[in-house]
This record gives C-alpha cells, structure tokens and sequence, in this order.
C-alpha cells in the first residue's frame, strides 16, 4: 500500500476512535452530571486550554510544515525539533505562571480554584504535545495507536470513578488525563525518531513566522475556545452546558473531514518546497473532493436528525441544546473548506500574514457577536456568532487562495453531493413516521441514507472516492490479517 493510503487508513482509525469516545464516555457522563456539571467542567478545560493555546505560539501547526522540509535530513531534523521544543518549554513554564496569577487574583475563580489550579497541568505539559513532529515524519501509526490505548483507559477510568451528580472534580480529572496522557507517550516514544541537541541551535530563523501563526492561532481561539468562556461569563454554567452538548455533537465528525488533509499537509508541503507545482495541485483536488463529498452529507444528517442525536447522545435533560445542534450542523462543511483553503494550501506555503488577517477578520466578527448575542439568546446567540464567524473566516481564506494560486475549485462535487443528500429529507421522515423506537429510527435512517448517498454518487456521478477509501481500507485489513 503506498504511503499517502497507509498513512490515510491510521489517520482514519484514529478519526474512527475520536468519533466512538465520545459516543460513548458523554452519554453517559452528561446523564450522571447533567447539564451544569458539564458545563462547568467544559468552562474550566475551556479556559486553561485557552492558556495552552497562547503557550503553544502556532507550534503544532507550524512544526509539522518545518519538520515536513527536513525529514529527510538527520541532522536538521535534530536541530528542528530540538529548537522548537525548547521554545514550547519555555513558553508553557511562562503562560502556566500567568494562568495561575489570574486564577488566584478573580474572584470568578476563587469558587472551584483547586479545579483551575489542577487544569493548569494541561498548560505546563503542553510542550510534550508532539503531534507536529509525527505528523511532519508521517508517522500516523503512532498518533492512532498512543490515542487508542489512552482513550481506552479513560473510557475504564470514567465508568469506574463518575458515578453521581457530585463527581464533577474526578470527571475533570479523567478529561485532564485524556488530554495529556496522549503527549506524555508521546514524549517517551519520540527518542527512536530523532535526537535532542543543544549544538548549533538558531531560535531566531522560528520568531517572525512563529508570530504570525501564534497571532493567528490567538484571534482563531477568539471563536474556538473562548466562545465558551464568554457565554459562562455572560451567563452560566447551564447555557455553557447546553452549548457544549451541541458543539460537541456538531463538531464530532469534523476530523472525518479533514482526516486526508492532515495526512496530505506534510506532501503539499513538500512539493511546494521541490516545486513541484503539478502535484501541489493534484493533491488539492483530491483533497477539496474528499472534503464535498464527506461534508456535506455530514451537514444534512445532522439537521435532520439533531432532536435525536440530542436525546440518544445527552439525555432528556439537553433537549435545549436541539436548537444549538441545529445551527451548528453547518460546522463540518463550513470548518472542513476553512482547514483545506487556510491550513492546507495558506500555512503549507508560508502565506502566514494572509493568514493572520484572516482569523483576525473572524475574531472581531465573534467578539462582537458573542457580546451582541449571547445577553439576550445564551446558548444560541454563542452558536449564531460561532457560524457566522467561522463563515467570515473561510471566505477569507478563499480570497487569498484565489489571490495567490491557480487552483481551479471543482465546483462539480459540491453539486453532485448536495443532489444526492436530498434524499437524506424523505428518508428521515418516513423512519422517524414508520418506527417508534428513537434509537432504532435513527440508526435506521442513519445507514439508507448512508447507503443511498453512496450508491446514487457511484452509480449517477461515478464518483472515484468512494471506491479509493472502500480498496484502501480491504487492502490494510488484508495486510494486518497476514
């Protein structure tokens, strides 16, 4: 199997397990914890990862195009890695200090202050996230089989510890493992791929383009990670957890959508550093169908089922978070477009200033939204601003795409999917009117529409992806089973 389907089918497996955890450990943790629970264990996570964000200085984003340039070269392999790690140290001693100065000096905090005081952990380990580095070596076994094994023990660790309404403390606890037991392995393993050095180090060649990502990675946050903190400052815990529940519903297949974009970044990167213009646009191709084709269905599947994914995933208790859900469902094409145009073709060839006004574009947007909004509609004005910003964003970055490069947008697959998603409207209606039982409906309307997209995209379109994941994942399955 060539790289880019080895590396595609890990990637995918590890998609697979972000999507099931999930599925499995919230259900459960929202029905014992309920929506203030949840929401004040998202808001504290939310707020130290914020924190983790500003440490990180666009790091994990701006490795992996770094490492990509010299992974064949040992020596400023080592020298690559080892500047930008101690980079990260630093900056995650420095930010861990501030973080815990607020956390002691506001009141807001001084409530479930040991809470934030234990969250601080995901800031001071946050240099030991290394995916960049794996992801720059294409190395995607490691990530998918280090996230197996710690999601499966936070999964056991849940059921074991979370038993009633009052455990919220030992829920952060397990979250807080979850998030840096994966990059403590990480840490462990990395040895056997490259080696730390302090000879002939340069710190300054990372300052100018590390800044226009961090600045970038900072106005990005304003409508990714501090959304939640502005809604349980403008309002509460409760909102917060409606909010959460949607979000987390609405983004849990995004990583199916950009899970060939990830494993094709470090490719692109590479043959815009040969020159290798012909293949810098193959792979875009690919990977924009890739995104329509996965997107869209995705989109329409979860408006028409979002009263039940609600239920099923959360309990009676979120049916408020139905309206959240709803106009979230946009998120994986609006998100997928934003990371192929932004990360993929604007970060892989260094357009870091274009970059920068981008986000910045989406984070004044979601700043006055979310102050606009969120008094008056709570959860639903956050989601309101969330879109609305993500959209400000994407079209951005279409701008400079266009400004730029040459490539041709093949407007094509986003007709034919949204034609075959039609169908997914007559289907729900007729399971949810046919079958009483809510579980079985959805799982049923769930696989015909599945089922009916894929063969109306074959049999009408003759679309080639359905066919190129279908022969990559036997031929993986074959080769583990010899």
């Amino acid at each position: 199997m060539s790289t880019t389907k080895s590396n595609y089918v890990f990637n995918l497996l590890l998609t697979i397990v972000n999507l099931i955890f999930p599925i499995i450990s919230f259900p459960y943790a929202a029905r014992i914890l309920g929506p203030v629970g949840i929401g004040k264990v998202q808001f504290i996570t939310s707020f130290a990862q914020y924190f983790a964000l500003v440490a990180a200085l666009g790091i994990p984003i701006y490795g992996i195009r770094e490492i990509a340039k010299v992974q064949n070269d040992r020596e400023r392999l080592n020298r690559t890695f080892s500047e930008l790690t101690l980079i990260y140290v630093f900056t995650s001693v420095i930010i861990s200090v501030v973080y815990l100065g607020v956390i002691l000096i506001v009141d807001k905090f001084r409530v479930d202050q040991s809470s934030y005081i234990v969250s601080a952990g995901i800031i001071l380990l946050g240099f030991s996230s290394i995916d960049w580095f794996y992801s720059g070596i294409e190395r995607f076994k490691v990530i998918a089989v280090r996230s197996v094994i710690i999601k499966a023990i936070s999964l056991l660790l849940l059921y074991l510890f979370v038993k009633k309404p009052s455990d919220v403390f030992t829920y952060l606890i397990i979250n807080i493992f979850a998030l840096v037991g994966n990059n403590l392995i990480s840490m462990l393993l990395v040895w056997k791929d490259v080696t730390f050095t302090t000879k002939e180090l340069n710190f300054i060649r990372h300052l100018k383009p590390l800044f226009f990502i961090f600045s970038t990675s900072l106005a990005s946050s304003m409508y990714t990670l501090l959304d939640v903190v502005i809604l349980g400052f403008l309002s509460d815990e409760r909102a917060v957890g409606f909010y959460s529940a949607g979000v987390k519903l609405a983004k849990i297949t995004i990583p199916f959508v950009t899970s060939l974009g990830v494993v094709a970044m470090p490719k692109i990167s590479f043959s815009l550093k040969e020159g290798d213009m012909s293949n810098f646009y193959n792979l875009l191709d690919k990977s924009f169908r890739f995104i329509a084709f996965i997107s869209i269905p995705i989109a329409f599947g979860l408006f028409l089922l979002s009263h039940e994914a609600v239920v099923i995933f959360s309990g009676d208790k979120f049916l408020q978070a139905t309206g959240v859900m709803r106009i979230l469902s946009i998120m994986p094409i609006i998100i997928g477009f934003g990371y192929f145009f932004g990360i993929q073709i604007l970060i892989s060839s260094a357009k870091d200033k274009q970059m920068l006004i981008s986000v910045t574009v989406g984070m004044i947007v979601s700043v006055v939204m979310n102050f606009l909004l969120i008094p008056f509609l709570n959860e639903i004005g956050a989601a309101i601003a969330n879109i609305v910003s993500e959209v400000f964003v994407t079209l951005t970055y279409m701008y400079f795409v266009k400004k730029y490069f040459n490539f041709k947008v093949p407007y094509k697959s986003l007709w034919q999917a949204l034609l075959s998603s039609i169908i997914f409207v007559p289907i729900t209606i007729m399971s949810r009117y046919l079958i009483g039982n809510m579980i079985f409906h959805t799982v049923i309307a769930v696989v015909t529409c599945a089922i009916s997209y894929a063969v109306i995209q074959q049999v009408f379109f003759k679309n080639e992806l359905s066919v190129w994941v279908y022969e990559a994942l036997i031929k993986k399955f074959k080769s583990i089973k010899q």
